[in-house]
């Protein structure tokens, strides 16, 4: 299989391709910004988001609505347990289950977390405006 360079593809893939790095890089560039200004990377971010949506969630079920690995989301949850962010609940029917529930310092975190005060890099902006 031969495998072509940016040059030999067809414009509008190399186009695609440049947008979607284009992207990335604005992620990174405002996860960066979330990490500087509120000590919280986005996945940790994203994990009290979805906390505050869903009052108890399962380590499953936070890796299924964050779209990460379990390996993953057991960083990212040890990450704001050590923050104190999120609790840890027993199951009432099975005592060896686990959930997970933003704290009143997570409430309060999110609460303090003002995306306008972030540099939102145009292709992010520009995304953000479909109202997807």
């Amino acid at each position: 299989m031969k495998y072509r360079t940016i040059k030999e593809m067809e414009p509008q893939q190399a186009d695609t391709l440049c947008k979607i790095r284009n992207i990335q890089r604005a992620i990174i560039s405002f996860e960066t910004q979330l990490e500087k200004k509120y000590q919280l990377c986005l996945n940790e971010a994203m994990l009290l988001c979805t906390l505050r949506k869903n009052k108890y969630m399962s380590s499953g079920e936070i890796a299924e609505a964050l779209g990460l690995t379990c390996s993953n989301t057991s960083k990212v949850i040890k990450s704001v347990e050590n923050k104190k962010l999120v609790e840890r609940i027993n199951g009432d029917e099975d005592r060896r289950q686990m959930y997970f529930s933003l704290s009143k310092p997570g409430y309060d975190k999110l609460s303090s977390i003002k995306c306008d005060e972030i540099a939102i890099p145009s292709p992010l902006s520009n995304i953000l405006q479909l109202n997807l």
